[in-house]
This record gives C-alpha cells, sequence and structure tokens, in this order.
C-alpha cells in the first residue's frame, strides 16, 4: 500500500518488512530479506495462520501440514437482512456503498489460529458495517500469501461478512523480487498452479477469496496480462473472490491511478470477462476521479459499488482527513464503496480495553456514541452516518450471551471455570446491531458490554443509570419466524432480589417500528436467573427488532443480560463428539503441557463448538479452551501435584447452548521433581489480623486447622511474600481463599497479582494478574526464574469487609 514518504518512520519501515505497515515505493531502498525457513512443527506446539511465498504454496498440502486441521472454519457465512425501514441514521443510505476494511491481526507468521491466553486483542465487534474483511498481512520475509485463520473467519461468517486472504508483492524498496510475481503467475499448459492452490487453500479453511497486492516494480505488459488470466481461471474453479488493489496497470508497471482508468480497468472487466470482483483504489483519489470511476464502471456492465475507495487510519483512526463529500455525497447516492486501510487503530492506539472500545465507538458508531445521532463538530461523523447496519440473525435459533470473543476469565451457565485471560472470535456473539441506540423521554440509561460478569464467556450485557422514564433499547435487527412453539428466554441478574423492572421488546416485519413488550417479572436471588416467554400469540408473524424496555422508578439502576435467545420447542442438544485423541503433546515448564487434540464432530443435533475441560480432584473443572472445529490447542495443562494422569472432557454445546455427554481421554505425566517450593519456607507480610494468624500459616501445607489455619490481614495494602531460598524454576502458583478453609465465599479473594524477583534489590515483574476471582482455589501458570514471590492484593473480597484470608500460598516447581 503506497503513503507519502515524510509520514514513514524507521519503526514504520522495519515494521513494513514485517507486513505491518504500509508500503511505500517512495521510500530508501532497503536490503533485500532473506527467505525465513519455517521452524518444524513440534507436537503439541501452538498451530499459526499460514503464510507461503509462490513456490512453497506449490508444496502445500493440508494431509501433510500439522497446522492445517486447526485452521478451518466451521462456521458457513450467513445471509444478512438490512431493513432500510430501520436504520439507526437518516443519512444512511441503504443499498449503495458497502465498506470494506483491511485488517492486520498480528505479523504474518504470529497469528495463532485459534485464539490465545493474551485477553488484550483487537476484537472487532462492528461487522454490521462492513461486507469484506481482508485479513492483511505478508512480507518478504515471512511471505507473500496469507491465509486468515479460523477464529477471524468463524465471527466473520457469523456475521455475514465474507472474508480474503492476502497476496502482497512488496515494492523492491521493501524486498519484493519480479521474480516471486513471475512464480505467482507461471502457467503450465492450460493452468496456473499458484490459482489452483489459492482456490485450494480458500476451499479447505472456508473463506471467500483473496486480495491481491502487486507492487513490485519491473513488470510487463506480458506479465500483467497473466495475472489478469490468472484471476479469471482461479474464480472458474469454485467458490473464490478476487480483489484487486490499483497499484500495476495494464502496461506492467506499478503506477497507482487513485480511480479506475483505461490503464488499469481490464483488472476489473475485460470486454465480456470479469476478471476480478472489485478494486481497491489507493488513497490518492479525488472527486472528479471517483465520478469518471463511476462512469468507467458501469460503461463495463460492472457496479461503481465494486470499487471500493481506500482511506488509510492507521496512523490517526477518525482524526483522519477524508474527503467525504467525494464519495458519500450528502443527500445524494453513493459515489463508490469505501476500502478502510487499517481500523485496528482504534486499539493499537488505546491505553486498555476501555480506551479501545471508547475509540471503536467514535470510529464506526460516532461522537455520541449513538449510530442515530451522528452530530458533531468534527468532519469524521461515523461510518454509521454513511452506511446501514447489516444483520446476519436471519434465522433461528438465535442465541447471544454478548459475548465479545476475548474476557479475564471463562464462565459456564454462570459458573466460573477459568481465571485466565483468553481471545478466541470463534466464541465471539453476534454483537448488537445497534451501538447504542436507547430512547426515552427522560433520563436514558447507558448500555454497555460488561467484563466483569458472564453467564457464558467472558462479558455480559448491563444497563446503568437513574431510571425515571420509560427506556426501549433496540438491540438486534432480526428476520426470525415465529412459530406455535417459539420462545423467547432471557438470562439476567440483579442486585438484589425483586422486580427486574425490565421487558422484552419484540417488533414484527408487518409493522417494523412498533414494539410488543412481555414482562420478565421479578428475581428471587442475586444469582442469574432465566425467564422463558411463550411467543405462541404471535404465531406466523417475523420478528423484525429484538430490544429490552425499562420502566419504573430507580435511581441507580444496574441489570446485567447473560443471554438473549429465540428458539423452537426445549433447548436441544447434540450427541457427544467421539474419538477423542491427543495428537500431540509439547512440555512448556515443570508439569505443564501444551496438546494439540481432534475427535469426531457429533454425529446428531446441530453443534455451536465443542468446549475443553480438565477434571479436578476436587470434582470441579477447568475450563481449557472452546472451538467450533474438530480439533483444539491447549496452550497450557498443569499437573496437579504428583498425579499420573489428568482426565480431560469434551463437550458439544448446541446451537440452543445445550450441552451434550463429556467425551474424555486422559494425559499422562511422567515421574518429576516439581514440589511445592513455598511449603515451609520464610514468610512475610504487610501484617496479621492476630497473633494466630501470621504469614506462616499460609505456607504450612495446610486448609485443615480451621478458621486460624490461615494468614490475615486488614492492612490497607496487602501482601504476602514467599522467600525461596535461592533462584528456582517456577511453573505456576496456587493460592487457596477463604472458602478452601471453610470460609464464606464472599470472602474469597478478588482482585490480586502475583509477582517475582530474583534477589532483594530487585524490582518486582509482574507475573499474572487476575480481577473478578470467585474461586475457592486459583492456580496460574507462571515461567520464572526466581526466588522470592509475592502476593499483591487489591481487592480482598467480594464485598467491603476489609479482610485478606489466604489459607495456602504454594509455588511449584523445581
Amino acid at each position: 500500500m503506497r503513503r507519502h514518504l515524510p509520514l514513514l518512520t524507521v519503526a514504520a519501515l522495519l515494521a513494513a518488512l514485517l507486513g505491518l505497515a504500509p508500503h511505500a515505493p517512495e521510500a530508501h531502498a532497503a536490503p533485500e530479506a532473506p527467505v525465513a525457513p519455517r521452524a518444524p512443527v513440534a507436537a503439541g506446539d501452538q498451530p499459526y495462520a499460514s503464510y507461503w511465498h509462490p513456490d512453497t504454496l506449490l508444496n502445500w498440502d493440508p494431509a501433510t501440514d500439522p497446522d492445517a486441521r486447526f485452521n478451518r472454519s466451521r462456521v458457513p457465512l450467513r445471509p444478512r437482512v438490512s431493513d432500510p425501514a430501520l436504520k439507526a441514521n437518516a443519512n444512511a443510505r441503504a443499498g449503495e456503498g458497502k465498506i470494506a476494511a483491511l485488517v492486520s491481526f498480528g505479523p504474518t507468521s504470529n497469528n495463532p489460529s485459534q485464539g490465545s491466553t493474551n485477553p488484550h486483542y483487537y476484537a472487532f465487534g462492528h461487522w454490521q458495517y462492513i461486507d469484506k474483511l481482508v485479513f492483511w498481512g505478508g512480507s518478504a520475509s515471512e511471505g507473500l500469501i496469507l491465509a486468515p485463520n479460523a477464529t477471524v473467519i468463524d465471527a466473520a461468517h457469523r456475521n455475514g461478512v465474507k472474508v480474503y486472504g492476502t497476496v502482497f508483492f512488496p515494492p523492491t524498496a521493501y524486498g519484493g523480487q519480479i521474480q516471486w510475481v513471475r512464480d505467482f503467475a507461471r502457467k503450465t499448459g492450460s493452468t496456473y498452479p499458484v490459482a489452483d492452490k489459492l482456490a485450494q487453500v480458500a476451499q479447505y479453511y472456508g473463506f471467500d477469496g483473496w486480495f491481491i497486492n502487486q507492487e513490485t516494480a519491473g513488470g510487463d505488459a506480458a506479465l500483467a496480462t497473466e495475472l489478469r488470466n490468472e484471476m479469471r481461471y482461479a474464480r472458474s474453479l469454485g467458490p473464490v473472490e478476487f480483489m484487486w488493489y490499483d497499484a500495476m496497470t495494464e502496461s506492467g508497471a506499478v503506477t497507482w491511478q487513485d480511480s479506475l482508468t483505461s490503464a488499469n480497468d481490464s483488472f476489473l472487466q475485460e470486454g465480456a470477462q470479469r476478471t476480478s470482483d472489485s478494486m481497491f483504489l489507493d488513497f490518492g483519489w479525488s472527486a472528479a476521479g471517483l465520478t469518471s470511476s463511476r462512469t468507467l464502471a458501469r460503461s463495463l456492465g460492472r457496479s461503481e459499488y465494486e470499487l471500493y475507495s481506500g482511506i488509510d487510519t492507521e496512523a490517526n483512526g477518525h482524526n483522519t482527513a477524508v474527503p467525504w463529500a467525494s464519495v458519500f455525497p450528502a443527500g445524494q447516492p453513493h459515489v463508490t464503496s469505501l476500502g478502510i486501510y487499517r481500523p485496528e487503530w482504534t486499539f493499537t492506539s488505546s491505553t486498555g480495553r476501555a480506551d479501545s472500545h471508547a475509540r471503536e465507538a467514535r470510529y464506526w458508531d460516532g461522537a455520541n456514541g449513538d449510530p442515530s445521532n451522528t452530530t458533531t463538530t468534527s468532519a469524521w461523523k461515523g461510518l454509521a452516518h454513511y452506511v446501514p447496519e447489516s444483520s446476519a440473525v436471519t434465522a433461528k435459533p438465535f442465541v447471544t450471551s454478548f459475548g465479545a470473543g476475548q474476557g479475564d476469565f471463562f464462565h459456564s451457565g454462570g459458573v466460573r471455570v477459568s481465571s485466565t485471560g483468553w481471545n478466541n472470535l470463534s466464541l465471539q456473539d453476534v454483537p448488537p446491531t445497534y451501538r447504542w441506540l436507547v430512547t426515552s423521554s427522560g433520563s436514558r440509561l447507558t448500555p454497555s458490554i460488561d467484563f466483569t460478569d458472564a453467564y457464558e464467556g467472558g462479558s455480559s450485557l448491563r444497563l446503568t443509570g437513574r431510571l425515571d422514564a420509560v427506556n426501549t433499547v433496540r438491540l438486534y435487527q432480526t428476520k426470525l419466524p415465529v412459530a406455535a412453539d417459539t420462545k423467547l428466554s432471557v438470562v439476567l441478574k440483579t442486585p438484589a432480589a425483586g422486580p427486574t423492572r425490565l421487558k422484552a421488546a419484540v417488533s414484527f416485519t408487518d409493522a417494523p417500528a412498533t414494539f410488543t413488550t412481555l414482562d420478565l417479572g421479578s428475581t428471587t436471588t442475586t444469582g442469574w436467573e432465566r425467564k422463558t416467554l411463550d411467543l405462541a400469540a404471535f404465531t406466523g408473524r417475523t420478528i423484525a427488532q429484538v430490544g429490552l424496555q425499562a420502566s419504573g422508578s430507580a435511581p441507580s439502576y444496574d441489570i446485567r443480560v447473560g443471554q438473549l435467545a429465540v428458539h423452537d420447542g426445549a433447548v436441544d442438544t447434540a450427541a457427544a463428539p467421539t474419538g477423542v485423541t491427543v495428537l500431540g503433546a509439547t512440555d512448556v515448564g515443570a508439569g505443564a503441557k501444551s496438546l494439540r487434540l481432534a475427535w469426531t464432530p457429533s454425529a446428531s443435533g446441530s453443534v455451536h463448538h465443542y468446549e475443553v475441560y480438565r477434571r479436578n480432584a476436587d470434582s470441579t473443572r477447568t475450563f481449557l479452551g472452546a472451538t467450533p472445529n474438530d480439533a483444539l490447542f491447549v496452550p497450557r495443562l498443569d499437573r496437579a501435584g504428583t498425579e499420573t494422569s489428568t482426565t480431560l472432557d469434551i463437550e458439544a454445546v448446541s446451537t440452543e447452548y445445550g450441552r451434550s455427554p463429556a467425551a474424555t481421554t486422559t494425559v499422562g505425566w511422567s515421574p518429576s521433581t516439581e514440589s511445592n517450593l513455598a511449603l515451609g519456607r520464610p514468610a512475610t507480610a504487610s501484617g496479621r489480623c492476630n497473633s494466630g494468624e501470621g504469614p506462616a500459616k499460609a505456607v504450612n501445607g495446610s486448609v485443615s486447622g480451621g478458621t486460624t489455619d490461615k494468614w490475615c490481614t486488614t492492612a490497607s495494602v496487602p501482601w504476602l511474600e514467599v522467600d525461596l531460598g535461592s533462584g528456582r524454576s517456577i511453573d505456576r502458583v496456587t493460592v487457596k481463599h477463604a472458602s478452601a478453609g471453610g470460609e464464606s465465599a464472599s470472602w474469597n479473594t478478588r482482585d490480586f497479582t502475583l509477582q517475582v524477583r530474583s534477589s532483594a534489590t530487585d524490582p518486582w515483574t509482574t507475573a499474572a494478574t487476575v480481577t473478578g476471582n470467585t474461586a475457592a482455589t486459583t492456580t496460574h501458570p507462571v515461567s520464572a526464574s526466581a526466588r522470592y514471590v509475592r502476593l499483591q492484593i487489591t481487592r480482598p473480597t467480594q464485598t467491603t469487609d476489609p479482610a485478606a484470608r489466604i489459607y495456602e500460598f504454594e509455588v511449584w516447581g523445581s
């Protein structure tokens, strides 16, 4: 991608070599980067998205690629609906310009196939405004051809968005070689071998096409012709699409047109032959250029909306200067579609999750966090100002737990089954169509995605604020037919038992803007409760919108919605998977392995995803990961004490969130010298509640000595430190909280960090951060060599009780 040289820094130049930044042919030539050989894959190592050079792609075979199975998407592309009567913004024009987003989720060689344990990830959540996502990457040193990973395909397809991989031929200044382009376009007889592989990759992995970015100088007209013929040939092989980037012209030269012209139009359409499905116009376009592009596209028999006028937001995000009137003129038909380069600025420029979500809302929804009101003095009004929302909620069952595809913990049925952070877009629910639309004659409630509690996964919907008038919250545009046994269920939680002051709100296609409400009644506890509503009275009608309506009076209204579902009859389950196999394991520390698992999918029932757990000695289970696929990478399985084997459960979760019986397998452990290094070691602390509750009680190996068999303190900043005596290899830390010793679970430590250092004069290094814990016993992977280990507590209980209570602090290693 071309960019003006003054904007390129040295860091950007280096990043470009790794496929992270736009590429500038004007830059000073860089040394040719060698092609890095791919390291052999160990039996249980992390699988990554596939990437190749043209010659290595020819050797690819999914049967021999150990990562291939983990990169397959199992979510088909869903149809979408966009009712013009339900668009949020009056200015948005239905059926005209579309949006394609070119997104880098990570460096070319470092895109995990199925997510990771890092909760800080770009979990894109505004699918309703885009129609294509390009999985951006490719570099001279790693690979020119990058296939999208399974998680992005799953999330995009669940929202009705097509996904393209990237083929990137860099400028010579960035290591580009024209021979690579010639290798790519080489013809053998009547076939193009690389095109055969491009089609095979897209069809095997389950994505929709390729973005071709050819910026390497040195070509000629013959090579340009072969590239066009190759795209046409590939399209004939099956359902594979191409988007062409405006760089190489029909002469073979790399000269950006910034529009559709006679110099590049045959890359879109050549006579009666369709070459590519769309074209991304470079960033330097003008109003006159786009108008002439529209005229030329129409003369070729193509829609102007198959042209995507590019904007580069990598550096400045929603502060980028864009001549909006040239592409989306007010009150007039759109001139072309819009191509956005690097919208993940909202994440990469942020200071944390909350800031990232605020930037994302400003970028897509506008300055007011309301897509219906994009009034602002800023030139950037938000994409909702121009393009109406689309929704893939077009078939039953529809279930959402408002999962964002990331979290700091994992819940199953409202129970915490893991306190480890994670990201996995395969588990992202369809986000609300409207972010956010709230109507009220008084104070407006504030909806948000809440990461402190969940019914399923790592987040829920939360409504907060002063309730002094009826508040209607439009959530989803839908197309869901109602049968005689159709149910609408809502799982919710209130701070205190009593009236929810909440109703489910539905509208129907015969009057899409008029809501019918159904009361959700009262709660009897402060836990998650399911309210199931019978929709039989509306049989034969089709639901157009689903939302919520709060009414009554409450100075500090606060309610969480953990799940919302529309389904027919009783909740369906799927059969259990079978044939669970450990494909391989790799030691990742003393008493810890990473695993590759596989199984035969459920023989009956509709499966949303499979969840994998380890069984614990106390009959609880710990969540290890989930996927819609039939294979899963488990980044870490920890050995518990000296157990000789660990039993794993794999269960199918149906599309209605019914759960199958578990299929099982076991993982064996070799004899180990691993031990609790903290047992009996000197311990110090910030204080004690009384003389019998000093820090030594936390390292005595016991939790059964009654309520005084613990370390307790009411210090304002509680901490506990253990001296291991010498530098030791630490594998994990286990903390046994209040209820592990028989006390109230409300006193279990909620928020804390684990820190390590090698000497008493070294600064502390944070090894793990935990927020929102409710469990009695928590285990935290730590890979470090240290002498001192410290527990720093920031919130000692689930309530306002100030006392920290730790029954045992175990440091495992050798």
